[in-house]
């Protein structure tokens, strides 16, 4: 590259926790490149991610309509070429973006893209001659596009996002804040990938014991929202907040948690950009396919018993498992979970 580009477009559209696993990175390399513009395409749904991050604008696609398919994708490259933008850092590598950032390449705006390393995953994951060694990291994958487009970027000095102040409306919901703040989000797109809900229920009622801790339930869609709902009832200090806020407002919230337990999901990633402690549990995927919420201790990592189970990971997203697997999750006790969330809670 002839020289150092100035503004970046950075594509990443979906999903939740992969977008989110990208604000780490982008908030770094902005801290430490803070003469380089960044403009991010992404989803509105997401926009809230980048709000309070210097230097970065978001541009949200009209994916269903004006810029759906080919035709719509061409009028999308021609909308931001008018941003001069001079370097496409693409985190996706899907078609759309494969299509529009060779469409820019037409018009001289030189590109990387993210190597997502599908030959490692399918080792790591494979019946047969499984390969079971740790991967590089998505956070990694993506730092990697940004030092192919000529940048220094150094994720040990990583910066997360900082704490937001909570709007009253939070306030007059969860009460006192100067207890411990636990988040809990229990449920996965697969699975593969969620504790039993009747095992989760014993690590809520456990922690619930401590009137110093307030115990608040992440979900989304009805079914969860109903589900989260009847286990917050029977609990004086423990609150569903699924379906209760604007996204901005709930991103404010998981900021100001003491610790967050969730699933190898999105809202592990969510609490790891503001830096907050993510206890995660693992069933048939594994930390070694590299989605680790960012900069999480290894102790935070809560595994079944591989020796049982030797086939984990089975799957990268927990939508494939052999017969039986699913019972990998009695290996993991609540003692344990509990013991692990309460490292990180005040002592009275």
């Amino acid at each position: 590259m002839s020289k150092t580009p100035k503004h970046i477009l950075v594509i990443r559209l979906s999903a939740m926790g992969d977008v989110a696993m990208s604000v780490p990175v982008i908030n770094t390399f902005v801290t430490t490149h803070p003469e380089v513009k960044i403009t991010i395409l992404t989803r509105a749904f997401f926009a809230p991610f980048f709000s309070n991050i210097s230097n970065v604008t978001v541009f949200v696609p009209d994916l269903d309509k004006k810029h759906k398919g080919f035709i719509g994708i061409w009028k999308l490259s021609k909308e931001l070429l008018k941003l001069n933008i001079d370097a496409v850092a693409d985190l996706h590598d899907v078609l759309r973006s494969n299509i529009l950032i060779q469409l820019l390449r037409l018009k001289g705006i030189p590109f990387k893209q993210i190597d997502k390393g599908r030959a490692g995953k399918k080792a790591l994951t494979s019946v047969k001659n499984k390969v079971f060694k740790q991967l590089k990291t998505t956070h990694e994958r993506y730092a990697d596009v940004f030092r192919n487009l000529g940048f220094d970027l150094n994720l040990q000095e990583g910066k997360s996002l900082s704490k937001e102040q909570l709007p009253s409306v939070i306030l007059s919901y969860i009460g006192e804040t100067e207890k411990n703040i636990i988040g809990i989000a229990p449920f996965a797109a697969h699975s593969g990938k969620m504790y039993p809900l009747d095992k989760m229920k014993m690590v809520i009622s456990e922690l619930s014991i401590d009137v110093n801790n307030i115990i608040l339930l992440f979900g989304g869609g009805k079914s969860e929202k109903e589900a989260l709902e009847k286990i917050a009832v029977k609990h004086s200090n423990v609150l569903n907040v699924a379906g209760k806020f604007s996204f901005k407002q709930e991103l404010a919230l998981v900021s100001n948690l003491k610790v967050m337990l969730s699933m190898d999901s999105g809202n592990g990633h969510l609490a790891a950009m503001y830096g907050v402690p993510v206890v995660t549990i693992w069933g048939v995927t594994h930390p070694y396919a590299g989605f680790v919420p960012y900069n999480q201790a290894k102790e935070n990592q809560i595994l079944p018993n591989l020796k049982n189970y030797p086939l984990i990971p089975t799957s990268i997203y927990g939508n494939k498992y052999p017969e039986g697997y699913l019972s990998c999750f009695d290996t993991i006790s609540s003692n344990k979970i509990i013991a692990e969330i309460k490292t990180y809670l005040k002592t009275n």
